[in-house]
């Protein structure tokens, strides 16, 4: 694989919300009864302030300029088309969710907030989102895993401009060397991290810190195998975990991982301290400013030899909150249509190094950028994690952060996940 897309000319977009990328910081989840109390008090009472008929406002995560100014450019274009103003208002993507629900509280939301996809079932859950369909955006070219990525209980509330998953990253250089194909299976990703750990370089790295990167991450693992996350403490998560504890036993894995982010996992690659690692495309950016680093991009390897690598799908919707203005809702809607088209979602996909969510657009993105070909690959299979369960995620993601601490730390993964699952259905 070729280290730079000169091609494309472009740089790549920082993870926003749900992206899990470097400066992801812990996010406060709120519960859900304040929530729907707050959401449905401004639902009920429509918007309590005066606004400006042609000025609509969005709430987003794209506090970095690139972002900001790619955002920008495109609700101006957007703008122009619809005879209106586009405004965003951007916020660190784990304040998203406190800052709609301030607006909320105060009956001055924004005509459209861009959430981390799972989040956008608690605010849907608290009836504070509109029905996307109702507003005439329709998902006939969206893949069907997309398609649930925004939804919420069948319902489609969140428009995906582009989306995400994890895949194996490899320094190329490092694997020529040692003469070891790129792993395709587990059995042949913990050998081939054992031959290539020396001195301060580890074989493979990867987060396991106790925030949603470490979920997001051990994911790809858990499905594949056949794990479920209604079911954590089963035999094929167990199995899931151990593989994690094999790693970091044989001395492949750094004791750091319980600390690191992905976007630290992308530090230690870049410095030479691990030969491979799992990570997201939002990467890519950092990746290319170092031009001696040749590096390679395949699917997380799998359990068995010819299953699918099953990931997250990462990422944010384009959400319509529920104002109770509907002629205002409508003109967000069209809004949300024109930043989700095809050619505002290539745009947006090529700046970002995203998989497009349209398969139009996904098709010409393959063709522009063959290099990450099987990121697409992944994504055509990807999962949403809350497509299960909705705004119950929540409970199950804090379950595994404290299951990957303990496990990781000596504690048996069977105990850790059985503490897990009950952390889970009991919400403590």
């Amino acid at each position: 694989m070729s280290k730079r897309f000169t091609s494309l000319a472009l740089t790549a977009h920082p993870p926003a919300a749900g992206r899990h990328g470097r400066g992801r910081s812990r996010r406060v989840v709120a519960p859900v009864a304040a929530v729907c109390v707050l959401v449905a008090g401004a639902a009920l009472t429509g918007c309590g302030q005066q606004r400006d008929t042609d000025v609509y406002t969005v709430l987003n995560s794209s506090t970095d300029e690139s972002y900001h100014r790619w955002d920008a450019e495109a609700m101006a274009r957007c703008g122009k088309r619809l005879g209106i103003t586009i405004e965003q208002q951007s916020v660190p993507a784990a304040q998203v969710m406190t800052k709609a629900l301030r607006m909320a509280s105060s009956k001055s939301l924004p005509d459209i907030v861009q959430f981390d996809a799972s989040e956008m079932p608690t605010f849907a859950d608290a009836g504070g989102l509109t029905d996307l369909r109702s507003l005439g955006l329709s998902t006939d070219d969206i893949p069907d895993g997309i398609v649930d990525f925004g939804s919420y209980r069948g319902t489609y509330y969140g428009a995906a401009r582009s989306v995400n998953t994890l895949a194996l990253f490899y320094n190329k250089d490092v694997l020529d060397e040692a003469g070891v194909e790129v792993p395709t299976t587990w059995a042949e990703l913990r050998e081939t991290a054992k031959e290539l750990t020396q001195g301060k370089r580890y074989g493979v790295a990867l987060s396991a810190g106790g925030a949603e990167d470490g979920v997001f991450q051990f994911l790809p693992f858990m499905w594949s195998n056949g794990g479920d996350e209604t079911d954590l403490d089963s035999p094929r998560v167990v199995e899931a975990l151990d593989y994690w504890k094999d790693l970091l036993g044989d001395g492949s894995l750094s004791k750091s991982t319980v600390n690191w982010t992905q976007a630290d996992v992308n530090d230690q690659f870049m410095a030479g301290n691990a030969a491979m690692m799992i990570n997201g495309p939002w990467q890519v950016e950092t990746l290319n400013t170092d031009e001696s680093l040749h590096w390679g991009i395949a699917p997380i390897p799998v359990p068995e030899a010819g299953a699918d690598s099953v990931g997250p799908l990462g990422g944010a919707v384009l959400t319509v909150p529920n104002t109770g203005d509907e002629a205002r809702e409508r003109t967000a809607g069209k809004i949300v249509a024109c930043l989700s088209s095809e050619r505002e979602q290539l745009t947006y996909a090529l700046n970002s190094w995203m998989v497009p969510a349209n398969a139009e657009a996904a098709a010409v993105w393959r063709e522009r950028v063959p290099e990450l070909d099987s990121l697409a690959d992944q994504v055509a299979v990807a999962r949403s994690r809350t497509g299960k369960l909705g705004a119950g995620w929540s409970s199950v993601s804090l379950a595994l952060q404290s299951a990957f601490q303990s496990a990781l730390t000596g504690q048996s993964s069977d105990t850790a996940l059985k503490r897990a699952q009950q952390r889970a259905t009991s919400g403590n």
